[in-house]
C-alpha cells in the first residue's frame, strides 16, 4: 500500500550537508536576526525535521508544491490538532522565504498549499467575583511547613500584578525591582521578541507588592524569589496558581495565561479602547487583541438573554 507517493520499504535518505547547512543557517537566523523565542525555535527545527524524515525527501530544492501537499493530507489523516498543522506549515514557508532571500531560491513551494481554517475558541475568563475569590485564597491557607512567613505575601503580590497589568508568565517571571516603579505606577516589562513597554499597575497590586517586599526584604535584583532567594521560574508560578485554584470554588481549569485573558476581556466591558488594550498586552497585531472583543459580545448576550424579558 502507498502512503504519500512512496512504498513503506522506502527509507529516509539521511539529510545533504547542504541541506543541513542550509537547516542550520535558518534557525540560526531566527535566533540572532529574529530574535526568536526557544520556544519558537524548537517548534521550526522539529517542522523541518518531520518533512526532511520523509521517505523519498531529495532535498529541500527538489521538493514540489505536491510534495507538500500529501505532506499535509498525511498530517490531516493522523487527526493532528490544525493549530499544529498550521505552525509546521509556517516554519516551512518561513524557511523557503529564507532560502529565496539568501540561497538563491526562485519559488516558494509552500505557497500554493491552502492549509485547513482553524475556529478560534474564545478565552476563557473568570469573573471579577472568582478574581476576588482566588486572589483572598494565599492570605487565608494555613502556613506550609518549612515554607518562609513572606511567601502567602509574596503568592498575592504576583496574582495582583497579573490581573493588574496583563503579563505573561515568563514576563512576570523576568521582572527585577529596578522594573517597578511605584511612584509613577508602573513597570517595564521585556515582552515577545525583546521588545519593551510600559504597563501601568493598579494601587492594589502596588501594595501587595510593597507588603512582600518589606516582609522578604527584596530591595535589589529579581523582584519575585523563591525560598532559596533565586528567581521564580515560570513551573513554579504556574504551580502556585493552581494550588490555589484548588483551594477555591471555581469550577474552571486555569493558568497564569487566563488571568491575562480576564485582564483584557474586563477592561474591553468597562469601555476600554481596542488599541490601548493592544498596546497594554504587547500585542504586534490589533487582529490577535480582537479576539476579546468577541468574549466581551458572548458575555452580553449572555447577560441580554437572562435579564431581558423577551429574549
Amino acid at each position: 500500500m502507498k502512503k504519500s507517493g512512496v512504498t513503506p520499504s522506502e527509507k529516509p535518505r539521511p539529510l545533504a550537508l547542504r541541506d543541513q547547512r542550509m537547516e542550520r543557517a535558518f534557525l540560526e537566523y531566527l535566533d540572532v536576526e529574529r530574535n526568536s523565542s526557544p520556544r519558537t525555535l524548537a517548534a521550526y527545527s522539529a517542522a523541518l525535521a518531520k518533512f526532511h524524515a520523509r521517505p523519498g525527501f531529495a532535498g529541500w530544492d527538489k521538493a514540489q508544491d505536491r510534495d507538500f501537499r500529501l505532506f499535509l493530507h498525511d498530517l490531516m489523516k493522523a487527526d493532528l490538532a490544525r493549530t499544529y498543522i498550521r505552525t509546521i506549515f509556517a516554519a516551512l514557508r518561513s524557511f523557503y522565504r529564507f532560502l529565496m532571500e539568501r540561497h538563491g531560491f526562485t519559488a516558494n513551494p509552500v505557497k500554493q498549499v491552502q492549509l485547513p481554517k482553524v475556529g478560534r475558541r474564545l478565552p476563557v475568563v473568570l469573573t471579577v467575583a472568582q478574581i476576588d475569590e482566588l486572589f483572598a485564597i494565599p492570605l487565608k491557607l494555613p502556613p506550609t511547613k518549612q515554607a518562609p512567613a513572606w511567601m502567602p505575601q509574596r503568592d498575592s503580590a504576583i496574582l495582583e500584578l497579573f490581573y493588574s497589568s496583563g503579563l505573561r508568565i515568563s514576563e512576570l517571571a523576568g521582572l527585577n525591582v529596578a522594573d517597578l516603579d511605584p511612584y509613577g505606577e508602573a513597570v517595564r516589562v521585556l515582552g515577545k521578541g525583546s521588545k519593551e513597554r510600559i504597563c501601568p499597575v493598579g494601587q492594589t497590586a502596588l501594595t501587595a507588592i510593597s507588603r512582600y517586599q518589606s516582609q522578604a526584604n527584596v530591595r535589589t535584583g529579581p523582584l519575585f524569589i523563591n525560598k532559596q532567594r533565586k528567581r521564580l521560574n515560570t513551573r513554579s508560578i504556574w504551580l502556585m496558581l493552581k494550588k490555589y485554584l484548588a483551594a477555591s470554588s471555581i469550577p474552571l481549569k486555569i493558568s497564569p495565561h487566563k488571568l491575562r485573558h480576564s485582564f483584557a476581556t474586563h477592561l474591553l466591558d468597562n469601555g476600554a479602547d481596542l488599541r490601548s488594550v493592544q498596546s497594554l498586552l504587547g500585542h504586534a497585531s490589533l487582529s490577535t487583541t480582537q479576539i476579546y472583543t468577541h468574549v466581551t459580545t458572548e458575555r452580553m448576550k449572555k447577560v441580554y438573554d437572562s435579564a431581558h424579558p423577551r429574549a
